[in-house]
């Protein structure tokens, strides 16, 4: 935990800070192993792409290779989606979300000096590459293709309402650790459907380790520990968001929880 509380991941690639929570989470995830594919498709792209051409020419090329050549693209048909967000479990199948795929182009790109940055926009991950002397081109990393204001329209209507419209900071650069957590968050999420619930709780904590007393936070930790059936730890996150946030819309379900608990806790003494 102490390693991801220090970690400087706005300083670093996006790519190590997502290597760092992911093995913090999965033991038996292999960092090494995943640097070495990674490595390799930088390798392979360098080869592949003319240094003489511009960045614009180069990032086509890169997108060609990525989605075409190598053919990663979303996950459609996937029995858990965890599968989908894990590095390592979308370099083998070149699958993924939105979101890792993102990571593992963005990894690429930097490689190549090519200037490309992560957005979270309202629906999901973007990539946004920006020339000095041009409008800033919009990449949806699921499949590689440009997208336009009206795509962008539609998706954030059908998400957020008809009355919903795009704003300038829809399009601003994501800090790494914004992108980072809000991966742990799908996954964490991801896992709790799954029920894999001792790799959800490694997943809270290292939410946690970003902003320690974060009561949202601690109140999802306290329902997972609670799955776990470990009451006493469950009904001290649960007390604490409840007295954080007591005008929460949230907060009648969370007393209701915490004394579903110590009743359970009751009746097993």
């Amino acid at each position: 935990m102490d390693s991801i509380a220090d970690f400087e991941f706005n300083t670093a690639l996006l790519s190590e800070g997502v290597l760092l929570v992911s093995q913090y989470i999965r033991q038996n995830f292999s960092t090494t192993d995943i640097c070495r594919r990674l490595q390799q498709l930088v390798d392979e792209a360098r080869a592949v792409i003319p240094e003489k051409l511009h960045q614009d020419q180069q990032l086509e090329v890169l997108i060609d290779l990525f989605y075409d050549q190598w053919q990663f693209g979303e996950a459609e048909e996937i029995d858990r989606l965890s599968d989908a967000i894990w590095l390592d479990k979308v370099l083998e199948r070149r699958e993924g979300t939105p979101l890792s795929l993102g990571i593992i182009f963005l990894h690429i790109a930097h490689q190549l000096d090519l200037p490309l940055m992560p957005v979270i926009f309202p629906t999901q991950l973007i990539l946004r590459a920006y020339w000095l002397d041009e409008e800033m081109w919009l990449i949806n990393p699921s499949n590689g293709e440009t997208l336009s204001e009206p795509i962008l329209e539609h998706w954030i209507k059908s998400d957020l309402g008809e009355e919903a419209e795009l704003e300038d900071k829809d399009f601003d650069e994501a800090e790494n650790t914004l992108v980072v957590r809000n991966m742990l968050n799908i996954l964490k999420g991801a896992l709790i459907k799954e029920e894999q619930m001792e790799l959800a709780l490694r997943a809270s904590e290292a939410v946690l380790a970003f902003n320690q007393d974060d009561p949202y936070e601690i109140r999802d930790r306290g329902l997972i520990y609670a799955q776990l059936d470990c009451n006493h730890i469950a009904l001290s996150d649960l007390s604490y968001f409840i007295e954080k946030c007591p005008e929460d819309p949230i907060a009648k379900m969370i007393k209701m929880q915490i004394y579903a608990i110590k009743r359970q806790c009751v009746v097993l003494h």
